[in-house]
Order: structure tokens, then sequence, then C-alpha cells
């Protein structure tokens, strides 16, 4: 699915996107109609790390989305590596992520940041953003 370039978006930042998976690309459609605008952060874009063994990798998140009350960082994950140390390590460095960027744009009004860890099997086309907030989100840190 990486080889091939999406394009006609009109709320994304950038005219063709590359997915990694069909969820991907379905979480894309959910973004498209719903979303005030949304993207896929390039490498660096938010420097978030995280620790595995002695090592301190970077996460780059799937997908930032924004919507009339909220901005979304977005993760959809294969159902069976929900539950693997690295996705739980970039989870909660995440979630500490979204908490100190909703205290700062809380700050001047600004909009609460939301992580969203999804299972790639409940993205549908005919699924909301909202469903899937409410359904996946964790609390934040």
């Amino acid at each position: 699915m990486a080889k091939y370039l999406f394009g006609g978006f009109k709320r994304c930042l950038y005219p063709v996107q590359k997915f990694g998976s069909d969820s991907e690309r379905k979480l894309a459609v959910i973004l498209e109609r719903e979303a005030i605008k949304w993207f896929k952060p390039a490498k660096g874009q938010f420097q978030i790390f995280y620790q595995q063994g002695a090592d301190h990798l970077e996460y780059q998140p799937d997908f930032v989305a924004e919507t009339t009350d909220t901005i979304y960082m977005l993760e959809p994950k294969m159902r069976s590596e929900l539950e693997d140390p690295a996705v739980l390590a970039k989870k909660e460095v995440a979630l500490t992520w979204c908490a100190n960027a909703s205290r700062h744009t809380a700050s001047y009004g600004g909009k609460p940041w939301r992580y969203v860890l999804i299972p790639h099997d409940e993205i549908a086309e005919n699924i909301t953003l909202a469903g899937l907030s409410a359904r996946f989100s964790t609390a934040q840190v």
C-alpha cells in the first residue's frame, strides 16, 4: 500500500498522501469528512521521544487532525500490537505530550489535545471521529 499515492484531499495540509495500511487510508477518509484540517506529521515535526531499553527513539504519530473543539493525535495500530512494549511506551509519551500541549493551549483559550490509539479493525469509513475518540481515547496524564 505504501507505494501508492492518494490525492484529491481538500482538508489535508498536503495534496497527496501515502498510507502504510488500508486502515490508515480509511481513517484519512473519516478525517477528510470531519476534520477542519489534518495531516500526517513528518519525521522530527513533534520531537517526541520514548525509551526502549537504553535507546531514546523518536515517536512520529500517524495523524494529527483539528476539529471545531479538539486537536487529535491519532495512532491506528494492529490489534495484535496494542500491548507491545514499544506501542505502550509511545502511548505514554504521546499522552504526556498532549497533556502538556493542552495545558499550554488552555493558557490562551486554545483547543485541547487528545491522543487516540485505535485498533485497526475498528476503523471503517462509516465511523465518526467522535465515535472513535469516545471509544479509544485514554485519559490524559
